[in-house]
């Protein structure tokens, strides 16, 4: 049997992302994530989610998401590492903030 990659997109959500957020919240039996939240979306579809505030993910538990939720907290830690300010030298210190690792559910 062939099957054919997914196509995945990681990007911030917006306003209109809302219902699908709490969606996928409800599937995952956690409330929902506090703004601002990256979305990791698989064929087009939110299939997880991290909020950079608190840490906190959201995942479907009806497909496999564990790459999705390592792919997420990868692209929090770039995205706090960036918002470091530079040094005096223009130097960007690496300091990892990845977010708490939520437990894993098995997908």
């Amino acid at each position: 049997m062939r099957t054919t990659a997914a196509q995945i997109t990681i990007r911030l959500a917006e306003v209109a992302d809302d219902p699908a957020l709490r969606a996928l919240a409800r599937l995952d039996s956690s409330p929902a994530l506090a703004a601002p939240v990256l979305v990791a979306e698989s064929d087009g579809e939110p299939r997880a989610a991290l909020s950079l505030g608190d840490g906190r993910a959201v995942a479907d538990p009806f497909v496999p998401t564990e790459h999705l939720l390592a792919l997420l907290r990868v692209h929090a830690t770039r995205l706090r590492v960036e918002a470091e300010p530079a040094t005096g030298n223009g130097w960007r210190r690496w300091v990892p903030r990845a977010p708490a690792p939520s437990p894993v559910r098995a997908s």
